[in-house]
Order: structure tokens, then sequence, then C-alpha cells
């Protein structure tokens, strides 16, 4: 008589699962799925679906409840960033889109502050791209060209820049020229504050606020442009076809979607200001200890506590405080700097803060 496998777990392979105090960080495998989104994705597994009738299907009901033109799911933010660019660069011209990453003759260039700057935005010129770096207003107007296909604006930046997103979103459509931000750690309110502000496109991880698959990414807003994004991409076989959003990440990422809209966003955030005052009123125990609570925008909005002391008196350092609990049972990540630990309980799950609050006095208790 035959047996299913059983599938191994992480210990079993080795892998130490961790409690995450740091946030909707992709290293630290990014949010757990909402109960909701586990049960889509298996319900999604057991039937087969034309993913162009589903994407169409799922892109009406997305800008039904995120009250936009229209909405994209893909494989991840930095799939969004790829696949909008080719948008913006190809459209859904066969002969463009089959080129692609060789852009000789099309429009590949894409405007960016250089506040604006970041890692991620290699997705962009890996289309065949170039970013045009500016500073200012007078710059941006002079940066046009008949090559200019895209603005770029990384949302975590938006305060830093000189010239501001309404700024970008109207001298864009006054030049023609689609406008796109990368909000991916940001929350997807209703009404949206990017488009209202004119931009034309933004996109948003599913598995970081929505907490949907991790592998899926929201795009929202105008429904040409998302179309021609969605054209350039799985199961077309164009740049984005390594980018694949199964019906498992499709379906997911709605039902996260559908229930971010019903969540009780203030009564999560008591829950997390109870379990940060549960690991403060434990660590105020020790002399020299100051704590401090901030709220970072606009990604990981959660209210993050800093607990801070005087290494000498205690007899210990944050970093080695950090370093005990990464490699304790169970294991425990926390971000900080050379004078204190910071807790992000976005990411904790119940019960999770008294274990925080009990092995952290414990490695704060080392001498």
């Amino acid at each position: 008589m035959s047996t299913s496998p059983r599938t191994a777990s992480y210990q079993e392979l080795g892998v130490r699962p961790l409690i995450n105090c740091v946030g909707t960080v992709t290293r630290f495998s990014g949010s757990l799925a909402l109960p909701e989104v586990r049960q889509a994705m298996t319900q999604a597994s057991l039937q087969y679906v034309m993913i162009e009738e589903l994407m169409e299907a799922v892109g009406a009901r997305l800008a039904q409840l995120m009250q936009c033109d229209w909405g994209l799911v893909t494989n991840g933010c930095a799939a969004a960033l790829a696949q909008v660019t080719a948008a913006c660069v190809a459209g859904t011209d066969p002969e463009k889109m089959g080129r692609l990453p060789y852009t000789d003759g099309m429009k590949n260039e894409v405007i960016v502050q250089k506040s604006h700057r970041m890692g991620y935005d290699r997705a962009i010129s890996a289309v065949g791209t170039r970013l045009v770096e500016v500073t200012t207003v007078d710059e941006l107007e002079a940066a046009y060209s008949e090559k200019t296909a895209m603005i770029f604006l990384f949302g975590d930046a938006s305060e830093r820049g000189e010239i501001s997103v309404k700024q970008m979103a109207d001298s864009g459509r006054a030049h023609g020229v689609p406008t796109f931000v990368d909000a991916a750690a940001e929350r997807p309110d209703v009404p949206n504050e990017y488009l209202s502000q004119g931009i034309d496109v933004v996109a948003y991880s599913g598995g970081k606020c929505l907490r949907g698959p991790q592998a899926s990414g929201m795009v929202l807003g105008r429904k040409d442009l998302l179309q021609a994004a969605f054209a350039n991409g799985c199961p077309n076989a164009y740049i984005g076809r390594p980018m694949k959003a199964g019906k498992e990440e499709i379906m997911g990422l709605l039902a996260a979607v559908e229930q971010w809209v019903v969540r009780d966003h203030q009564a999560e955030w008591k829950e997390w200001e109870r379990r940060l005052q549960i690991i403060t009123d434990a660590v105020n125990a020790f002399k020299s200890v100051t704590t401090s609570v901030r709220t970072p925008r606009p990604s990981n909005v959660a209210p993050h506590l800093t607990i801070s002391w005087d290494a000498e008196k205690l007899g210990v350092s944050p970093p080695q405080v950090r370093q005990q609990l990464s490699k304790s049972d169970p294991r425990i990540e926390m971000s900080g700097g050379a004078d204190g630990v910071t807790i992000n309980p976005y990411m904790m799950e119940d019960g999770e803060e008294l274990i925080v609050a009990k092995r952290l006095t414990q490695a704060m208790s080392t001498h």
C-alpha cells in the first residue's frame, strides 16, 4: 500500500524559523499570508483556468475594490517595475516587444529624481532603458526628449526630493509621459494618494502590508498601460515571461485585497502598541535604559520601539544582544545600531511579544 510522501519542515531541512521584529523585509520572507489568502491559493490550485481570462476578471475586481481605473497582479513589485517600463517603451507592438531589451529606435529614457535612485531600479534598466537623473523642476523640464518613455518615482523617497509627487505627475502629463511610483512597502489605502495626485501607475508588494502571497505584486492605475504591461509578461513570450504570476498568486493577491478593505486597521494598531508596551515594561527594569516610539513613513507604517542603554553600565552592547537573539532558540531578529535595538511589532504573531520580552531581558542581563 503506497502512501503520500511527507513534506519536510523547515527544521528538518536545517533552516531556523524566526520571530520577525524587523518588518516586511524580503530577506526575512516578507509577511505571513492571511488565512484567507492561504485558502484562496489552495482553492486556485485545484482547477485549471485561462490566465488571460483570470487576469482580466481580477483586474476589474481590483479596480472596484481599490476605486481606480484598473489593477494588475505581477510576480512581486520588482516585476511590476520591469513590465510597466516595457509597456512604456514598447507598448503592445509585437515587433518592439520582441526586441526588448534592445531598444534602438524606441523611447528608452526614464527620468528620475537623483534622490529616488535605489537598487530596485535595475528592474527598469534591465528592459533596456537609461535613467536620466534630475534634481530641480528646471532640470526635469530640460530632461525631456523624443526618447523619454517614463517618469519613475520611488515612493519611499518622495519627501526627500526637491520635486513633489504632484509636480512630477503634472509635468509628465503635460509632456505626454506616463508616471510610475514604486510604493512596495507602503499602505495601499483607498482612495489612493498617488493616483489622486495624478500619477498614472503605482505598484505595491503583495507580500508586505497586504499579507498576500510573497511572490506577488499589485499594480493600480491606467487600464491601457496596465494591459500593455500584462501583454509584455507571462503567459506571453516577451521580456516579462520569467516574471510569472500563477493562478495561485493571482487569486491569493485578490483575497488579500478583499481582506485589506475590511480589516480593522485601528484595532491592529492598538494591538501593535500593546505588544510594544509589554516589551517596554520588561526592559524598563534595567538601569540606563531609555525607550522611545516613532512611526516611520511612508513604508512599514507601524509604531517602532527603540530601546537604548549604556553598554558599560549594562555590561553588554546592543549589537551583542542582537547577535545573541539571532542565535537563540527561538531565533529573534530585530534592527538597531551601536547604541540600541529597534522593534517593529507589525510582523509579530500573537504571543511572540512575551517571548521577545523574556529573551531580550535575558540577553540584556548577560555580564
